[in-house]
């Protein structure tokens, strides 16, 4: 059985549902958290404690990424000179994007831990295109009563906008074929 993984998903993670996912997802987000996290046997026995804690500490790490870069010049421009500091920010970009992909994917092991199942987007094939009717001829078009003052408003309170032939046929389209005949 193929199990559908979403994009993001961390490499070395086996998928949901599989024999080993529990115990590489365990591994893999050890490997995302600081080393002193290892010494809680709570964290391996409950991974969704784990899950939880990733998921906090990987939003902080991106937080403090975003921070220190708004920061960076005001920070560093005494003590760097200018192209110095264009490299910190450089490295603060790079970074920056490979912790959201890391929080990202905490996110995704964390919901697969918890019990939801991925499923494949639909298929993106277009649909194929209905054929158009041909506009209604003028002979074909029946005139209609003007509108008063109050239909005009409970029109503008539905969302239909006056005028135009097909509005004209729309009213006698949305009454039952009865009331069409008497009208």
């Amino acid at each position: 059985m193929v199990t559908y993984t979403p994009p993001g998903w961390p490499a070395g993670v086996h998928p949901p549902g599989s024999e080993d996912f529990e115990s590489t997802a365990v591994g893999w987000l050890l490997d995302a958290v600081p080393p002193d996290y290892r010494l809680h046997g709570v964290l391996r026995r409950y991974p969704v404690a784990l899950a939880t804690m990733a998921r906090h500490h990987s939003r902080a790490c991106v937080e403090g990424a975003r921070q220190g870069y708004r920061t960076a010049r005001t920070d560093l421009a005494d003590a760097l000179p200018p192209h110095a500091v264009d490299s910190v920010l450089a490295a603060y970009r790079e970074e920056g994007a490979r912790l959201a992909a890391v929080a990202r994917a905490v996110g995704l092991v964390e919901r697969a831990l918890r019990g939801e199942v991925f499923t494949p987007p639909m298929s993106a094939e277009p649909k194929p295109a209905r054929p158009q009717a041909a506009a209604p001829q003028a002979s074909e078009l029946r005139p209609t009563a003007p509108k008063t003052a109050g239909a005009e408003r409970a029109a503008a309170r539905t969302g239909q906008v006056s005028g135009g032939a097909d509005e004209q046929q729309g009213p006698a389209r949305q009454r039952p074929a009865r009331q069409r005949e008497a009208t």
